[in-house]
């Protein structure tokens, strides 16, 4: 298990960045006055990079990494969403109902990885 620190890295740094927009946002809103979304966004953030080191695939070898994704997915879409009503609706950021199908690609790795487990290599 000790050769496989780039999976480490790659599932802790990548969530990270999935969450990274979060954390500045919160501070731009703490910046601008908006505690209780700054605080918010913090709250979030803080949740998700909780629930990336408690559910990491090398502490739970057994389990399928779908169960292990899908409480940090399930922050990541109350985040999106929370932004969303946070800035008046999708009309306000420019978005519309088409804008959801940007968000498919995320949950690519459900198929392609979901059924693995840490023990058998990722296979």
């Amino acid at each position: 298990m000790k050769g496989r620190k780039g999976e480490k890295i790659g599932w802790i740094g990548g969530w990270i960045g999935g969450f990274v927009w979060l954390l500045l946002l919160s501070i731009v809103w703490l910046a601008q006055g908006k505690i209780a979304y700054g605080i918010w966004g913090i709250s979030l953030f803080t949740v998700a990079f909780i629930l990336i080191v408690v559910l990491a695939p090398w502490k739970h070898p057994e389990t399928k990494y779908w169960k292990l994704m899908l409480p940090t997915y399930l922050v990541l879409i109350v985040s999106v969403s929370l932004y969303i009503w946070l800035e008046g609706g999708l009309k306000t950021p420019g978005l519309n109902w088409w804008s959801i199908l940007w968000l498919a690609p995320l949950f690519i790795p459900f198929a392609t990885i979901g059924t693995r487990c840490w023990n058998n290599g990722g296979t």
